[in-house]
């Protein structure tokens, strides 16, 4: 947390102990210490958050079950790896009812990567069409979600984010011990907005990435994290705009490198997807 943050919580906090301690025999020396255990607490807090940041951003990699929830609808599962160390990338199997995707897949689950720049989905071989005879069919990202939804993916899709955003926020909070997938961990929770993203040390593209979340968000995103005694997130949860999203890690590093599929088994709809998008925007 910046020391102006720091500053302005315990000044924050200091006047209403004021109001809360007139009986206190010492009220200044009371609420002095008590502002000065909120920011020893918030010190605290935002240690063990950088640790966290710092030991996720080495490993560069992990085995994570995912759940995203927009709006009422059924929730989208997604169970596989997540890699970070050389640009976001992910290989994971997803419900394909829930994905939509029950029309070129037969199979109840559909595994999808992520990697340079495209999504791809496996498939059933078409009888027509350029998805004829392949078994994966490629989307550009910037086709579903246009340029600039394409660098927010590209600079949000990975665990790190999550806690540099979380970093940012003034209001942190320690919320106790909590046992997560059997592992002993500390429940932190904060809320980031468009201020506070401005007013950090991230870089412009870090900003303009952080930006584009929260408008995704509604203007504010609200971070739970559990993190375990070895320093490592064992939960997060990003809620905002109508929208959830949870990860849980179940194993970090030495997972296998991800990779595109074979070309020549590949159909490419990036067109035809950016074609549609754009109609559908009125441009």
């Amino acid at each position: 947390m910046k020391v102006k943050y720091t500053a302005a919580w315990v000044g924050l906090t200091a006047a209403a102990l004021v109001a809360a301690t007139g009986c206190s025999s010492d009220p200044v020396r009371s609420t002095a210490q008590k502002a000065a255990d909120v920011a020893d607490s918030s010190e605290k807090v935002m240690a063990a958050l950088t640790r966290a940041t710092d030991r996720t951003e080495q490993l560069g990699s992990a085995e994570v079950k995912m759940s995203t929830t927009i709006g009422t609808g059924t929730p989208v599962a997604m169970d596989g790896t997540y890699s970070w160390g050389d640009g976001a990338a992910m290989d994971v199997e997803m419900d394909t009812a829930a994905a939509q995707l029950s029309g070129l897949q037969d199979d109840p689950t559909t595994r999808v990567k992520m990697v340079d720049g495209a999504y791809y989905y496996g498939i059933d071989p078409q009888a027509s069409g350029p998805l004829e005879g392949k078994h994966w069919m490629r989307i550009d990202v910037a086709a579903v979600a246009g340029e600039a939804g394409a660098d927010n993916i590209a600079d949000n899709a990975d665990p790190t984010s999550g806690l540099r955003y979380i970093g940012t926020s003034s209001d942190v909070r320690d919320l106790g011990e909590e046992t997560v997938l059997g592992k002993k961990t500390t429940h932190y929770r904060g809320s980031v907005g468009a201020e506070a993203i401005k007013d950090s040390k991230f870089s412009a593209a870090e900003k303009k990435a952080a930006l584009g979340a929260l408008n995704a968000g509604g203007g504010k995103l609200t971070y739970d994290i559990w993190v375990d005694g070895k320093d490592l997130p064992v939960r997060m949860k990003q809620a905002g705009g109508g929208m959830t999203v949870t990860i849980e890690f179940r194993k970090f590093g030495a997972t296998e490198p991800i990779t595109a599929p074979p070309a020549a088994d590949t159909g490419d709809l990036s067109e035809a997807v950016t074609e549609q998008r754009d109609k559908s925007l009125g441009q």
